[in-house]
């Protein structure tokens, strides 16, 4: 099969030698700091800095053998049983961040400090630390958030939120078959929160045309308008503009 061979080899890279009492000692610290970050809620991010060290270590020297589980995934697993993407958050913040960095982290959380690493992992040994911990320090997380997109994409972005519900089993295929299929006519580029509020919008619309609420159909056919590629968005208004006449 084509793009599998390069991944043969006759000489498997040796397995690093394993430091029992270093990995102990390791594995050791991780919980204890997890213990504490459940004890002490309000204070969880002050660590953060600490764990992904920690963590990097754990993956670097395959301590995870110790506890005889088969992979760094079935680790994180324990370790993180809600979610193991906040572990490679804070594995992403240590690997990308320069110490200096690092040491003022705590003051900002763990949460800005991903948005960091995202700005220094693009510019490397550019990466303007000073002025970045400065903003991270000044703005609330959202504003903070959106100045990293921008200059990551140089895009203005919108505030987001994320939203919870739960859903049953029997449920999900409509609502991901829904989904997917918004995504076919509006653009697989966009994002299935974009896929969602359209599926609402094109139901807002549906619903008010007998009900009589103009300004619910109004905003739902000016939130399809933006969808429209530049020439579509100008035959749309000629089109309205020839019947206005």
């Amino acid at each position: 099969m084509v793009g599998l061979t390069s991944l043969l080899t006759n000489n498997p890279p040796m397995l690093p030698k394993l430091n029992r009492r270093r990995a102990v000692f390791v594995l050791t610290k991780i919980d204890e700091i997890l213990a504490w970050e459940k004890q002490k809620e309000a204070e969880r991010d002050t660590r953060f800095v600490e764990l992904g060290r920690y963590l990097c270590e754990v993956r670097a020297g395959q301590y995870w053998r110790v506890e005889n589980v088969k992979s760094f995934d079935e680790f994180l697993e324990r370790r993180f049983p809600e979610s193991r993407r906040k572990a490679y958050y804070l594995m992403s913040i240590h690997e990308n961040l320069p110490p200096q960095a690092r040491r003022d982290l705590k003051e900002v959380g763990w949460t800005k400090g991903l948005e960091l690493a995202k700005v220094a992992r693009r510019d490397r040994e550019h990466f303007d630390c000073a002025t970045w911990l400065h903003k991270a320090r000044q703005m609330p997380k959202e504003q903070f958030k959106q100045a990293v997109e921008k200059e990551l994409t140089g895009k203005e972005t919108e505030p987001s939120e994320i939203i919870y519900f739960k859903l049953y089993k029997s449920q999900i295929p409509v609502v991901e078959q829904a989904i997917e299929t918004a995504a076919l006519m509006l653009g697989t580029d966009k994002s299935r929160g974009y896929c969602l509020e359209m599926i609402c919008a094109d139901f807002l619309a549906g619903a008010n045309l007998e009900n009589d609420s103009s300004q619910v159909l109004l905003q739902s056919i000016v939130r399809f308008f933006k969808f429209l590629p530049g020439e579509e968005r100008k035959t749309f208004l000629d089109h309205f503009a020839e019947k206005a006449s």
